[in-house]
C-alpha cells in the first residue's frame, strides 16, 4: 500500500507498506515528496533515504483517481497504482500500451496479487 498527506512544508508525507510471504512480516519505508514543478503537475522528487530524492513522474491518471501510471526519471521504475485492490483488464493493457509507447521494455513487469 501506499499513503500519501500532505505536510505543513508544502511535501508529502509518504507511507509505503508491504508484506513478504517469505519473511512473513510486514516493512514500512516512511518517506517525503515535493512537487518539482509545482502542485498543479504531476512531478515529484521523493526521498525514503535521507537527502537523495527520486523523480516520480505520473504520466496517467484516471479520470475518478482510480488509478496512476506513475515512472521514475528513466526507464528504470514503472509503477500501476489502483484505489482497489484489483485493476480491470482494460486499465491493465492500457497501462502496458502507454508505456510501451513511453519505451518501457515490459518483460520483467511485476503484475502483483493483492487479493491475499
Amino acid at each position: 500500500t501506499a499513503e500519501y498527506e500532505l505536510r505543513e512544508d508544502g511535501g508529502v508525507t509518504v507511507i509505503n507498506r508491504g508484506y513478504s510471504e517469505e519473511d512473513k512480516e510486514w516493512t514500512q519505508a516512511d518517506g517525503k515528496a515535493y512537487f518539482v514543478d509545482g502542485e498543479n503537475t504531476g512531478h515529484l522528487k521523493v526521498s525514503f533515504f535521507g537527502p537523495f530524492y527520486s523523480s516520480y513522474i505520473v504520466f496517467e491518471l484516471g479520470e475518478n483517481y482510480d488509478y496512476a501510471f506513475i515512472s521514475g526519471f528513466n526507464h528504470d521504475y514503472l509503477w500501476l497504482l489502483s484505489r482497489t485492490p484489483t485493476v480491470d483488464k482494460a486499465t491493465i493493457e492500457r497501462f502496458k500500451q502507454v508505456a510501451t509507447e513511453k519505451g518501457f521494455a515490459l518483460d520483467e513487469l511485476i503484475l502483483v496479487d493483492q487479493t491475499k
